[in-house]
């Protein structure tokens, strides 16, 4: 079971796609930012990104020109 659910994670960010981009994104991103500054991580990078979407803190939407 995934936690949190999908459907909270969808409140955040408006397709299952986008969801995985995002969320791969800041996990890369934590990564990079946790080696350069050689400070261990208390979770896996793409457990603290799920869980910053989940909180709300990080977003995204699709642009109008790409729902067509």
């Amino acid at each position: 079971m995934l936690y949190p659910a999908m459907s909270t994670l969808l409140t955040h960010v408006s397709s299952r796609y986008l969801l995985v981009n995002v969320v791969a994104r800041r996990a890369r991103q934590l990564s990079i930012e946790a080696e350069m500054t050689h400070e261990p991580l208390e979770d896996k990078p793409v457990t603290i990104a799920i869980r910053e979407v989940a909180d709300g803190e990080l977003t995204a939407t699709l642009k109008e020109k790409y729902l067509r």
